[in-house]
């Protein structure tokens, strides 16, 4: 008969060593999984940064055409293409007293 030379392990050591194998196993697979989803969450910024410049762009060039629209001279030369005529003397200053 052989004799065994080999302690046999514990439960708790079998469970450390489980617990230590898994960590081993889930710890690369969860950092790469957070590391894909951060450049994921970090190209979607980008990508909205690039919206909002481009909207406000847009609304600066918006407000630059209104502004050229409302101006005085604009407003005389569509009035004279309707067959109206600027006459300052017509024009009347309102204003409110407190």
């Amino acid at each position: 008969m052989k004799k065994k030379n080999k302690k046999e392990k514990s439960k708790f050591e079998r469970l450390l060593y489980a617990v230590a194998l898994f960590l081993l196993i889930i710890a690369p697979i969860s950092i790469v999984f957070s590391k894909a989803t951060l450049a994921k969450v970090n190209f979607e910024v980008e990508k909205e940064k690039k919206e909002i410049e481009t909207q406000e762009k847009t609304n600066e060039s918006i407000n630059m055409a209104i502004d050229e629209l409302a101006s005085l001279t604009k407003i005389q030369e569509v009035a004279e293409e309707q067959g109206l005529s600027y006459n300052n003397s017509n024009i009347k200053s309102v204003s409110q007293d407190n």
